[in-house]
């Protein structure tokens, strides 16, 4: 088996995960999250990868445990802040849970598909990395978005806010891989 093969095969794992949380979150809240605007996403997912740097911080086999959710988590709101960008925010939680499943599995894939063209020039060396490089990536990708949040949106020369999103989901199911199916420590 190649190794993209097996990348592939391994992200469909981790996106039924992922996706599975996400429905089950919709029939407990429905589409609440439509409220929340593109900055509070990025708080949260913020918040995520800070408690993930703790959480590895301390180390302990119990407190790891606690990691693989917050990625989960990651996933989740990042795609959730690209269908807001895409739809803007709501004054009320409107979108059908059919049509935000739906939007949901085209952000998971068109992340997938932006994974596959970089992941063809890097020779897949996120497989060398570690989940705490992993974390920090996210983290940093995070501190980007703020301070383009903070700018209004405006870039010089920079990836937009959707670019970022979709490296953090990615690095995220990197992580989750790592975690997950190859059964690696923070």
């Amino acid at each position: 088996m190649g190794s993209m093969t097996k990348t592939n095969q391994q992200y469909d794992e981790i996106k039924k995960i992922c996706q599975d949380i996400f429905t089950k979150k919709m029939k407990d809240y429905g589409t609440a999250w439509r409220i929340l605007r593109p900055s509070s996403l990025t708080d949260q997912i913020y918040i995520k990868a800070q408690r993930i740097r703790s959480l590895q911080s301390k180390g302990t086999q119990k407190i790891l445990e606690g990691i693989t959710p917050e990625f989960i988590g990651i996933v989740n709101y990042a795609i959730i802040g690209l269908i807001q960008l895409e739809l803007g925010v709501a004054d009320q939680p409107e979108l059908a849970p059919n049509e935000a499943a739906a939007k949901w599995t085209e952000y998971f894939e068109k992340s997938r598909s932006l994974m596959h063209d970089k992941n063809h020039d890097y020779s897949e060396a996120w497989r060398e990395m570690r989940v705490s490089s992993l974390a920090d990536i996210i983290l940093m990708k995070l501190l980007r978005i703020k301070q383009i949040e903070d700018n209004e949106g405006k870039t010089f020369v920079s990836e937009g806010i959707d670019a970022n999103y979709y490296d953090i989901i990615n690095y995220a199911v990197f992580a989750l891989i790592k975690l997950e199916l190859e059964g690696q420590k923070g």
